[in-house]
């Protein structure tokens, strides 16, 4: 031995930080991308159940349940689910009927904001 150690230069950990971040750069927009259709699909599919309840509600007792607690309380949702856009269950709009708005004919949710596809939250 030469008494030489043997040990990485500045110059290599460059080109290594280098290489790890032009890889960052193009998984990370991918990731977050993909995260995001991941909670629109939930979304989705959380306020087809919803609204499928609530249909099954009024073809089981011939009304509209009078609020998302009540789908609960008589089994037909386990629980309100989270909003995965807003991660919280208090923020679901109920949308009544135009002549008796205290009962819950649709549901819709609270999430501000776009979608990937131009939509509003909203309005799904």
């Amino acid at each position: 031995m030469s008494g030489r150690q043997s040990a990485f230069t500045f110059v290599e950990l460059m080109v290594v930080l280098a290489i790890i971040a032009v890889l960052l750069t193009i998984a990370l927009p991918r990731y977050f991308s993909g995260l995001e259709r991941a909670q629109e699909a939930v979304l989705k599919e959380d306020l087809f159940v919803m609204r499928e309840a609530i249909d099954d509600y009024y073809l089981d007792k011939g009304q509209y349940p009078s609020s998302l607690d009540r789908l609960v309380q008589d089994r037909y949702l386990r629980e309100i689910p989270v909003d995965p856009v807003t991660d919280s269950r208090e923020t679901w709009i109920v949308l009544g009927l135009p002549l008796n708005p205290s009962v819950v004919y649709d549901v819709r949710s609270g999430a501000r904001g776009e979608a990937s596809d131009g939509t509003l939250y909203y309005e799904w």
